[in-house]
């Protein structure tokens, strides 16, 4: 059974679905006023590997991420670029989507936009003002955290201490500092939207809440998200819930953050500066692999090295798939170990595999397996046995096909010293020894093959 730390309850705990053979997990999407950062790169991949876990497992996993299409931000840059709302969103979600496909993150299940759930808010709003939980002041509604006795819980502080160390705010009407708005007033030349205590839009913290309650019911499984949600976002979301009388999230989980040793990322410093940034410079499965090396509770740098150093560690996969001729496993769509031919005979490193992943997803050890695996599939190639050894690399490939890492064997045309030279020439460019990839390319040239460089590494294919 599946253990995962429970942010609320602060320990790891058994994460048993509320309906049997299905999981419902909320996972906080993106606000689209912008590229999307790498920040968004580790937590959509983080999420994306749980999901294809539990598919793996044979639960069907409803996964709901939302799109934040009405904001300050994208109504500052809307103004500042003389366009719609509505223009802005439209553009930096199509970006959102495009690096998620580069990424192979599985599209949710369902994928709620706020500006098509402002009714039930309103609706909601009103509720929390009949209650009493909330009222209005000059520049909208706000909920009234006083009234919420366990707020604070995500947050891991009594109410008082967070109230000690809050800000000064500049609002006087406010009861307390900690009170959060759910309602923004109308502003000049600003979208909004008609309701009973005046016009205006949706707080974030009330867009959330209100979508996850409509398509996933009160009680679904898990609600996660970077650990810059936990608090207020995620807290807010929870403290309205609770005010409501409804219960909310069984369970909740947070990745790390993603963190930059001394200087600030920028361009000129050679580092990766957005997630769009990183694609194009790098295979996308670097990323993912780096991630999967890592705890995903703990903090992880993304650097060029870093992501070089994951390169190499994909080429090491991707040359025993190339040396043994493998077809791509297909990771568009879940993988199911039930009826995972390639398991057959290999069942006591699936349930290895397993334990490590359902430890509160030790992705790191799952991995270390995979190399053990290629390991012994190139000592068995060394050693004549090419049947053992495509078996297993075929266990390999499948096994990380489960968390949504492809390895590619597959080249059309390709001899075996034609895909051996490429797999060195990535491992080549990966070390930063442009002179030996040059080298290598130039062989490949010779030997009749069209080289190209690719975000996914070295393709070959006859001229």
């Amino acid at each position: 059974m599946l253990r995962l730390h429970d942010s609320a309850l602060g320990e790891v705990v058994a994460i048993e679905p509320g309906t049997p053979g299905r999981f419902s997990m909320y996972v906080c999407g993106p606000t689209v006023y912008d590229l999307p950062h790498i920040g968004h790169g580790r937590f959509t991949l983080t999420w994306d590997v749980l999901r294809r876990w539990l598919s793996f497992g044979g639960l069907e996993v409803d996964y709901v991420s939302n799109v934040t299409d009405i904001d300050d931000n994208i109504i500052s840059r809307a103004t500042r670029e003389d366009r719609t709302e509505a223009e802005v969103a439209a553009q930096y979600e199509d970006e959102w989507w495009r690096a998620m496909e580069l990424l192979g993150v599985l599209r949710p299940s369902e994928v709620p936009h706020a500006t098509g759930y402002v009714e039930e808010m309103v609706a909601t709003i009103g509720e929390l003002l009949d209650s009493g939980h909330a009222y209005r002041i000059g520049d909208g509604v706000y909920l009234d955290t006083s009234k919420i006795d366990s707020y604070g819980l995500l947050a891991g502080q009594p109410l008082e201490s967070l109230r000690a160390g809050s800000r000064v705010e500049a609002n006087s009407e406010k009861r307390s500092p900690l009170d959060f708005v759910l309602w923004k007033a109308a502003k000049p030349g600003e979208p909004a939207w008609a309701a009973p205590f005046g016009e205006g839009r949706p707080g974030w913290h009330t867009e959330c809440v209100v979508m996850s309650l409509a398509l996933l019911g009160e009680g679904f499984d898990l609600h996660c998200g970077g650990q810059d949600l936990r608090f207020p976002h995620h807290e807010n979301e929870r403290a309205q819930a609770v005010a409501l009388g409804r219960r909310f999230a069984r369970h909740w989980a947070h990745n790390g953050w993603v963190v930059v040793e001394g200087e600030k990322m920028s361009k000129s410093l050679g580092n990766f500066t957005t997630l769009t940034d990183l694609l194009e410079r790098s295979d996308s499965r670097a990323y993912r692999l780096l991630l999967l090396r890592a705890h995903y509770r703990a903090p992880i740098e993304v650097t060029p090295e870093t992501i070089a150093d994951s390169e190499r560690a994909l080429a090491r996969l991707d040359g025993v798939a190339r040396r043994l001729g493998l077809a791509d496993v297909d990771t568009s769509t879940p993988l199911r170990r039930e009826g995972c031919a390639a398991l057959s005979g290999f069942e006591g490193v699936a349930d290895r595999f397993a334990e490590r992943m359902d430890d509160d997803l030790d992705t790191p050890g799952a991995v270390a397996l995979l190399f053990e695996l290629a390991t012994r599939a190139n000592t068995l190639a060394d050693a004549g046995d090419e049947g053992g050894a495509r078996a297993t690399a075929a266990a390999l490939a499948a096994l990380a096909a489960a968390l949504g890492l492809q390895l590619r064997g597959h080249v059309e045309g390709a001899d075996d010293e034609a895909l051996a030279l490429a797999a060195a020439r990535d491992e080549a460019r990966a070390a930063g020894d442009y002179a030996g990839a040059d080298r290598l390319r130039d062989e490949l040239l010779g030997r009749g093959y069209a080289v190209q460089d690719t975000p996914s590494g070295t393709k070959i294919t006859r001229r």
